[in-house]
């Protein structure tokens, strides 16, 4: 099949769209199928035979906050940058309602829109691409989770109610997503907690989706030969710095064990400014254990899987939780929250807490600290769950049979 996968970002470093936008490609591409990727920027790293189509947009995320006010009105040379621009500058979330517009445009003005057996919808989900749908064109949508659970939680995080009311303006967004989901008919999603979680959210019915775990590329993520695991380096992926993630309770737990205890932290990620932790490090007297790795690449992060003591994943929500099976796949033991699909990713291979539990947190990280040989169990155990899980050859060709239903929808429709 001639497959077109659009996302309208998928940023290498953080979060888990360009992951599944690489590795999804490449391991279609394994099967024969030919793949090309519509992204906006920050753009994927694709591997060689993957066409990369850039649909450059104002990624205004790049400025300082007062530049994305004042930037060159040469810029808004298109109706795509004057939706994104002003977006901004109302505090509104416009970026894929931006990309959408590009997408449709594009196929629209050159026509190879034709050339595709089958779209990719990679959690965009605006009124463009329901255009492009519209086109006649058979299409496959991917949910990770629902957006509406980042709204609330956000909005329960904030004790202002102007904040709380810019927060509803940021993702005023997921209303059109829900809106523009009514009228598609064919989803992947990543677990089955995001399935009960999306369907209730965005008033769906099951049978429009197809539960496709995502996979973990075990050729890369993979134990180093010769790695040294110290017996105190806890790690955390940190992929944005917002309640949905829990990195504050992490921190508290922290700052707790290390009264009897010489521990470190590596944060993989960023420092935020107006982050939701902000401030929260130097409050609670860390600044010395706490590190920031900053932007690193695939074999820096397995670098740091391979030399952790273990990783906990704090997170009060995860639609998948594609670090706990990175992790357990470089054999590193993996402390949970029992939120989102995490329970489906770690099973009995890790350990299992309630999210936002400081103490728990502090009574897990502290048991697994003075049980050597469990750390090493654990480590075997989560390898073998991973290979017997989560693979991205399996991921698809799954997704290859679901493209193969859509198009023979998208055919019945047109002779019936």
């Amino acid at each position: 099949m001639r497959v077109c996968l659009l996302s309208y970002r998928a940023y290498k470093y953080s979060g888990g769209q360009g992951i599944y936008v690489r590795y999804l490609s490449q391991a279609l591409q394994k099967l024969g199928h030919e793949v090309d990727v519509v992204a906006g920027p920050p753009y994927p790293d694709l591997v060689e035979g993957i066409k990369l189509i850039k649909l450059p947009s104002l990624d205004l995320y790049r400025f300082s906050e007062s530049r994305r006010f004042f930037i060159n009105p040469l810029w808004l040379n298109t109706w795509p940058n004057v939706v994104e621009w002003i977006g901004e500058c109302g505090g509104f979330f416009t970026e894929p309602a931006a990309f959408g517009m590009r997408a449709y445009n594009m196929f629209r003005q050159n026509g190879h829109l034709g050339k595709y057996d089958i779209v990719h919808d990679n959690q965009c989900i605006t009124e463009g691409i329901l255009k492009i749908k519209q086109m006649g064109k058979p299409m496959v949508i991917t949910i990770h989770h629902p957006i509406t659970i980042d709204r609330q939680l956000a909005v329960n995080a904030s004790h202002s109610f102007i904040n709380k009311m810019g927060i509803r303006r940021w993702y005023a967004f997921v209303d059109t997503q829900i809106k523009v989901a009514g009228r598609l008919s064919h989803f992947i999603t990543d677990s089955k907690h995001a399935l009960s979680e999306i369907t209730e959210s965005f008033n769906l019915p099951a049978d429009k989706f197809k539960i496709i775990y995502c996979g973990v590329d075990q050729d890369i993520f993979r134990e180093e030969p010769g790695a040294v695991r110290p017996d105190n380096r806890i790690l955390v992926i940190n992929s944005g710095d917002t309640p949905l993630k829990g990195l504050k309770y992490l921190l508290e737990a922290v700052a707790e064990i290390r009264k009897t205890r010489n521990v470190e932290l590596v944060i993989v990620g960023e420092p935020l400014r107006k982050g939701y932790t902000e401030g929260v490090i130097e409050d609670l007297g860390l600044g010395d254990c706490v590190k920031y790795t900053g932007k690193i690449d695939t074999d820096e992060l397995v670098r740091y899987y391979s030399s952790a003591t273990m990783l906990v994943v704090p997170s009060i929500y995860e639609g998948f939780g594609l670090p706990a099976a990175e992790a357990m796949s470089c054999g590193t033991p993996v402390i949970s929250t029992t939120a989102g699909a995490l329970p489906e990713v770690v099973g009995d291979a890790g350990i299992l807490i309630p999210p936002g539990d400081t103490r728990a947190i502090v009574e897990a990280v502290t048991g697994l600290l003075d049980n050597d040989n469990k750390r090493k169990s654990m480590g075997v155990s989560g390898k073998e769950r991973v290979a017997r899980l989560f693979n991205w050859d399996s991921a698809a060709k799954q997704t290859a049979d679901y493209y193969r239903e859509a198009i023979e929808a998208q055919a019945q429709v047109k002779t019936g």
